[in-house]
């Protein structure tokens, strides 16, 4: 085989897979963040729910479910600190 045709064909396959690979990085982050954020309101409604014996509630938004949803288990004891020692 001719080494320009082996080169061309290789070329076309890297373009190939980077156009086809490029868009589905922007639809597997807004994926990951979006069961991320799931986590995170799944996490705060276990606190809330458990916040008839701990006196302890934390309000179910936008905000609070962000930082839950990405910074996780250590987003939420944020959030319960502030709760009890700033608020």
């Amino acid at each position: 085989m001719d080494p320009l045709i082996l080169f061309t064909l290789l070329g076309a396959a890297v373009v190939l897979l980077l156009t086809v690979g490029a868009p589905m990085r922007p639809i597997r982050l807004l994926g990951n963040l979006s069961v991320k954020l799931v986590v995170g309101i799944l996490l705060l409604f276990l606190v809330n729910a458990s916040g008839s014996w701990t006196g302890l509630h934390i309000p179910i938004n936008p905000v609070t479910a962000s930082v839950t949803g990405i910074l996780g288990v250590p987003g939420l004891v944020l959030l319960v600190a502030v709760k009890q020692f700033l608020l």
